[in-house]
């Protein structure tokens, strides 16, 4: 079906990039739906010529990583058409010497990547067609990048290196995130005195959200510090997040980021419950000057 069914009321202006979740269809794909429609839009509009990269910036949830790590393959496959990885940037990035390449099967295994790149493959597939290898019939091309378990400093310099690609206008971004986990399989249980558990994991999350949107690393640092949320891609948001401040401080980009839509898989009340929850947000620019 079309994703035109959702709705990204984003602010105008060009698309850079975007937040999405990456459970399974079933639970996070309604909420995803609404930060790729931008994507679509994007391509179907002004941009349709424009982009001609896509970097995705992923989670590592199996192996540990002290680094960045980009994708070593050729193609991507999906069911809705194949996806051509981007070598010109890999290469580019491994000039650096900072960045590694994946392991094959840590590439395959690694599910953030890959719950996203079916929603390419739709939104690619809403303007091109697929040629007869079901390949999706574009010059366009995707970069996975799987960030690990860095600290703060490292997540600072990933983000200075990423920034200056991030800022050309052919470039958009995709960050790979859910937001809380709650329940004893994630040992992760805090509550508060007169708010029901869903009521405060969804304050908490929305008070990280807005530290996002204020494109404030530090901040959103402090955050995690503080309230230990266990948001699984909070290590691809301070890499952008910090890409994104190098930007504006330089005055390459100036960026709006706004969340389009927020949903838990379930409304937890009890200390037996689970719960993981989603958001999709969408990130245009104000200024460009590259």
């Amino acid at each position: 079906s079309s994703l035109s069914s959702s709705s990204s009321s984003s602010s105008s202006g060009l698309l850079r990039a975007i937040v999405a979740p990456h459970a399974g269809f079933s639970y996070s794909g309604p909420t995803a739906a609404h930060a790729y429609q931008a994507l679509c839009n994007a391509l179907k509009g002004q941009q349709k010529n424009d982009i001609q990269h896509i970097i995705v910036l992923h989670p590592s949830h199996h192996v540990y990583l002290d680094g960045c790590a980009i994708s070593g393959g050729s193609k991507i496959q999906t069911p809705l058409g194949n996806l051509t990885v981007d070598d010109d940037i890999r290469k580019e990035l491994l000039d650096t010497g900072k960045f590694t390449i994946m392991e094959k099967q840590t590439d395959e295994e690694e599910h953030s990547g890959e719950m996203q790149y079916p929603f390419i493959a739709k939104a690619l597939g809403e303007v091109y067609k697929l040629d007869n290898n079901n390949n999706v019939n574009t010059s366009i091309k995707v970069l996975p990048i799987m960030v690990g378990a860095i600290d703060t400093k490292k997540e600072k310099m990933f983000g200075e290196l990423l920034a200056p690609i991030l800022a050309r206008l052919n470039v958009a971004v995709v960050i790979s995130s859910d937001f809380c986990h709650w329940g004893t399989s994630f040992r992760y249980q805090p509550t508060f005195k007169g708010k029901q558990i869903f009521e405060h994991i969804e304050e908490m999350d929305k008070t990280g959200m807005s530290h996002i949107e204020m494109q404030n690393p530090g901040a959103f640092a402090t955050y995690l510090k503080q309230t230990s949320n266990t948001i699984c891609g909070r290590h691809p948001i301070s890499v952008w997040l910090h890409a994104v401040q190098t930007n504006r401080d330089t005055q390459r980009e100036v960026l709006d980021v706004k969340f389009v839509r927020y949903s838990q898989s379930s409304k937890a009340t009890t200390m037996e419950d689970h719960s993981v929850s989603y958001a999709s947000a969408v990130a245009t620019t104000k200024l460009n000057k590259e």
